[in-house]
């Protein structure tokens, strides 16, 4: 047989091994449970108003997370207000959980047309959605998490 055809067939070997077994180390991967645990107004920093959401997150998987970052955001209304990144997170245990702190600025130009919005319509509650990418390397698919609900604004 000639050279070039047994060292590709041995290439095309490798890759489809390569392939199959990174297949196999996520077939099991379930999406972890992640909840808002805590949301509160921060010092402003100059004339821009800056929140702290708190995240807890549960890993169910037989590996630990190793979150290299999270991007997120939070609308009301369909309206983007908070928007943040990090890569300032912990490593989450298999079978384990924990909370992360999220710093998060506000974009003052939705936030001015949302509550420019609001005073027109006299809602008594409005809906919020949650967005979030969470990383945890390369072998992992980057995992997104999406939470809508409503909260009242009038008592």
């Amino acid at each position: 047989m000639p050279r070039h055809f047994v060292r590709t067939a041995t290439l095309i070997t490798v890759l489809m091994l390569s392939l199959v077994g990174c297949a196999g180390l996520t077939q099991d991967f379930e999406t972890p449970a992640v909840s808002i645990s805590s949301f509160k107004a921060l010092p402003a920093q100059g004339t821009v108003p800056r929140f702290e959401i708190g995240l807890h997150i549960v890993n169910p998987n037989r590996t630990p997370l190793d979150l290299k970052g999270v991007a997120y955001t939070l609308s009301i209304e369909g309206y983007k207000i908070l928007t943040g990144v990090t890569n300032d997170l912990p490593r989450i245990d298999a079978y384990g959980e924990d909370d992360i702190l999220l710093k998060a600025g506000v974009d003052l130009f939705s936030s001015i047309l949302f509550f420019t919005d609001l005073a027109k319509g006299g809602k008594s509650e409005v809906n919020y959605s949650l967005t979030a990418k969470l990383d945890v390397g390369t072998l992992v698919p980057v995992i997104r998490v999406n939470r809508e609900g409503k909260f009242n604004i009038k008592p």
